[in-house]
């Protein structure tokens, strides 16, 4: 890791050589590299050995070793072949995961210039040391934190650090040292992107002392839970041991007391840990959750861990960035003011203002007085001052001829812009004897030098009361959030020692913003029938961020709630305050990457899941810190998507809706096979402690359990796992964050279950012995193919409440048919081929036998509906649609 330093080198003297090669391999062994060091990936022993941490995985362990001692190496085997397999599914799905991040991996620079020896010279990034003298111009990315000593109109974009969506002027003027990154004019800052002029700066800090190393180091310091799923599922398996436990203590406890053998009630015991452990619910799970991970990486959404799915459909409060994430990260004309009108864009085609004279001497304006270069046809290669490129992209949109326009009128002078003039002017040839005059800047400024404005009638005198009113809309436009420049043009006979930026007739208003995501409202609205909370945090402006949050229906009508990071930080010292206004806000701007973390962690401590969307190094630290990070992939930052859970390949935030539906999609899947897990597995340890306590024949041996646990156990709950769901998923609000997977309704329904068909096996068995007289190895075989068909069958008790037959999703599931054959096809294979004979000491069957199976199955899947529906009915509550998606968790906006 690269070592810190105090001591800036901008305060040595300056060499218009730069250093030596020799100082420069000095100073490299002194401070180390200039890289910043991420967090090293999972080894694979790592990944392989938290397969194994799980309860289930003790007493599975467990069992097999008593297996081994009593000698049934058979069923010793078969249990750890279980774990293994298991293991090696949830290893494998982790390490791909892992493995495709390396892809994202694109943010480290790969050369950078430098003064040395008196030469330019292309150096690795990696290889800049404190004292190199820098030099930076439009379209590359600074590759360390620098201090300015030559700065030709340069403007540079560190939206990644500060939030900021317009870059910044740099100037050789200092600032203190506490001074936000954002006024820090004289400063530039490793990982931004320089658009506009050019510089040359001594390279003050490299690696983890730049402000993008500091920001790494609070991405690894912030703490990591487990997901709400991986809590959920271990509470749930907890909850089986101890029932397992339990079971099994008093089974032996009263067959001791009855003088039974202790060999054959540790033996029964083994059985009842089998019957018990669901073994198929940690590779169901990671299946349920891989097959989720599969269907939105077809919409673009890379899962890094897998339970992440499911948490953030869980979500109920996300926090989202504003630009890039929101926004477009690119500067886009909101509104033109003419005299004569006012447009909005984007803007009817066929408007016709925009055929207007004014219109068009407008658009030449912001042709001619531009040094931008920008073509539709390549818009992603735009470089110079986002405003110049919005407005080129302006007039390419209307129809302007662009290059008519450049190639006709030779740019004579130019008087760019700076601090002083606010304005910029070009000085065009224009007809014979004739010059044209361009000028864009403020607007106080550019209405000092007209004369005139140009209205429907042509140029008209610009009265005192116009100039005021053109200020006032101005500053209304501003205090939105909107960029506002003037744009003003005069033809005159050319003559050189005539002042020719003066007597402006004026044109109008452009104002500027970067504008949102078509698909931001439609996913927003979303968000809202789901009951979720979204909350803007960002480092940007508080008028621009509220524009932005109004303009994508975040923020209804003229509420205003925002909170800017300074207001943010006196009412977390006041507690009392912090109920009224903090939890009221919907916006938060000009919070700095600590505040961020702040909000979520008090979001979190009132209880809810928080998901955190952004592209920034600056909200690197959030998104690890919240329950669910979301990463943008394709702007985003290396820093972002190795701190986030979940990457957005595509950056759309309806990719966020998606990944919102298919998380709870998944958790209600989950669920449901969980009941059907729970269930299954009950009925066959009531039936083993029955049958055992009866004393009503040989009952159930540990490998004819552990083969029903492996067919009703992975396959029809695989395929309950990856149903395709209900389509109004997403018009509840969300669970509540700590409710179990198995609610206590559940609970009572899955021991409903397990009753009846605990009952239907134990009455087949009893007409099997007592009725029709068969040995205890038919009768024995009975109950094992009588209790895999009755289980098979239960899974269509998996209905969904309130679902009509012909619509239910569990009937329309093509893998629970295809489930039900497979199994089917292995019961067979269990009959009629002689290895299974031998190993699971199967008889064969009489027609008597095989109506003794198929009655019971049926009987419950009949009565097992009307129980679901009875009790469903019982305890169902109206759930309707989230509404305003304000949950009672938190209060509304006012």
């Amino acid at each position: 890791m690269a070592a810190q330093v105090e001591t800036p080198a901008a305060t040595e003297p300056l060499h218009a050589t730069g250093l030596t090669e020799a100082e420069a391999r000095e100073r490299l062994r002194q401070y180390g590299p200039n890289s910043v060091e991420a967090a090293p990936p999972e080894s694979w022993a790592i990944i392989l050995l938290r397969q194994f941490r799980s309860v289930i995985v003790v007493v599975l362990g467990g069992a097999a070793l008593f297996s081994f001692i009593f000698h049934d190496y058979a069923e010793a085997y078969a249990i750890l072949a279980v774990i293994f397999i298991n293991a090696a599914i949830g290893f494998g799905l982790e390490w791909n995961a892992q493995a495709s991040m390396t892809a994202l991996r694109r943010m480290g620079l790969t050369t950078a210039r430098v003064m040395r020896e008196g030469q330019v010279r292309a150096v690795p990034a990696d290889q800049l040391t404190i004292g190199d003298v820098l030099l930076v111009e439009a379209g590359e990315v600074v590759a360390a934190d620098a201090d300015l000593f030559h700065a030709q109109q340069l403007q540079v974009n560190e939206s990644a650090l500060t939030g900021e969506s317009m870059p910044v002027e740099k100037s050789l003027a200092g600032a203190p040292p506490d001074a936000p990154l954002a006024e820090q004019l004289q400063r530039l800052f490793k990982g931004t992107a320089v658009v506009n002029g050019t510089g040359r700066a001594v390279v003050t800090q490299v690696g983890s002392g730049t402000q993008l190393g500091a920001i790494t180091q609070m991405v690894q310091q912030a703490e990591r839970a487990a997901t709400p799923l991986e809590a959920k599922l271990n509470h749930l398996a907890r909850q089986l041991v101890f029932i397992t436990i339990g079971l099994a203590a008093l089974f032996v406890i009263i067959g001791l007391f009855e003088g039974k053998s202790a060999y054959l009630l540790l033996k029964t015991a083994i059985v009842l840990a089998v019957a018990a452990i669901p073994e198929g619910l940690s590779i169901v799970a990671t299946l349920a959750l891989a097959y989720g991970m599969l269907r939105l990486a077809k919409r673009n959404v890379l899962v890094k861990r897998l339970a992440a799915v499911e948490t953030l459909g869980g979500t109920d409060v996300i926090f989202t960035d504003k630009t890039g994430t929101l926004t477009q990260n690119q500067m886009a004309v909101d509104t033109v003011w003419l005299p004569e009108t006012r447009l909005h864009f984007p803007v009817d085609a066929g408007h016709v203002a925009l055929a207007g004279e004014s219109y068009q001497l407008l658009l030449r304006v912001a042709v001619l007085c531009n040094n931008a270069s920008y073509s539709p046809t390549q818009a992603d290669a735009a470089l110079g001052d986002p405003l110049e490129v919005a407005l080129l992209a302006l007039a390419h949109e209307g129809g302007f001829d662009v290059p008519g326009a450049l190639g006709t009128a030779d740019r004579l002078a130019e008087r760019p812009f700076n601090s002083e003039t606010r304005l910029m002017a070009t000085l065009h040839r224009h007809v014979a004897g004739q010059v044209w005059v361009a000028v864009k800047g403020a607007a106080e400024e550019v209405l000092q030098h007209c004369t005139q404005q140009h209205t429907a009638e042509g140029a008209q005198p610009l009265s005192e009361p116009q100039r005021a009113e053109w200020l006032l809309h101005a500053e209304q436009m501003a205090q939105t959030g909107l960029r506002v420049l003037a744009l003003a043009y005069r033809v005159l006979p050319y003559e050189d020692e005539k002042e020719w930026a003066e007597e402006l007739t004026w044109l109008g208003l452009v104002a500027f913003l970067d504008p949102p995501r078509p698909e931001v409202i439609p996913a927003l609205n979303a968000c809202q029938r789901a009951g979720i909370l979204v909350l803007m945090a960002t480092g940007d402006h508080p008028a621009t961020a509220l524009t932005v949050a109004r303009q994508v229906h975040m923020v209804a009508g003229e509420e205003a709630a925002v909170l800017t990071g300074a207001e943010l930080r006196d009412l977390l010292a006041n507690t009392d305050e912090t109920d009224q206004r903090f939890w009221q806000a919907r916006v938060f701007a000009r919070v700095s990457p600590a505040q961020k973390l702040d909000l979520i962690r008090l979001y979190q401590e009132r209880g809810h899941v928080v998901a955190m969307t952004g592209d920034g190094v600056n909200d690197a630290p959030a998104l690890k810190k919240a329950d669910i990070g979301v990463a943008m992939g394709k702007r985003g930052t290396q820093v972002a998507s190795e701190a986030a859970a979940l990457v957005l390949r595509d950056d759309s935030f309806a990719s966020i809706v998606a990944a919102v539906e298919q998380g709870r999609i998944i958790f209600l899947n989950i669920r449901r096979f969980v009941l059907y897990l729970v269930s299954c597995n009950l009925s066959e340890i009531l039936v083993v402690t029955a049958t055992s306590l009866l004393a009503t024949g040989s009952g159930l041996l540990p490998l004819q359990i552990l083969f029903l646990n492996l067919l009703t156990d992975v396959f029809p709950a695989l395929a309950l796992g990856v149903g395709k769901g209900s389509p109004t998923v997403m018009n509840h609000r969300p669970r509540h964050p700590q409710g179990p997977v198995m609610r206590p309704g559940d609970w009572r329904l899955a021991v409903a279950y397990a009753a009846l068909m605990t009952a239907a096996l134990l009455t087949s068995d009893h007409l099997a012995r007592h009725q029709y007289g068969l040995s205890d190895e038919e009768a024995n075989a009975v109950l094992f193919y009588g209790l895999g068909a009755t289980q098979l069958l239960h899974v269509f008790n998996m209905v969904s409440i309130g679902t009509p037959v012909r619509q239910n999703d569990v009937l329309r599931n093509p893998y629970v048919w295809l489930a039900l054959a497979l199994c089917t096809g292995l019961l067979l294979l269990s009959y009629y081929q002689p290895l299974f004979h031998r190993l699971l000491d199967i008889q064969p069957l009489t027609l008597t036998a095989l109506l003794l199976i198929l009655i019971p199955a049926v009987a419950v899947l009949i009565v097992g509906h009307l129980l679901g529906l009875l009790l469903s009915k019982w305890r169902k509550k109206p759930s309707g649609s989230a509404g305003a998606g304000h949950s009672p968790r938190w209060p509304k906006a006012t």
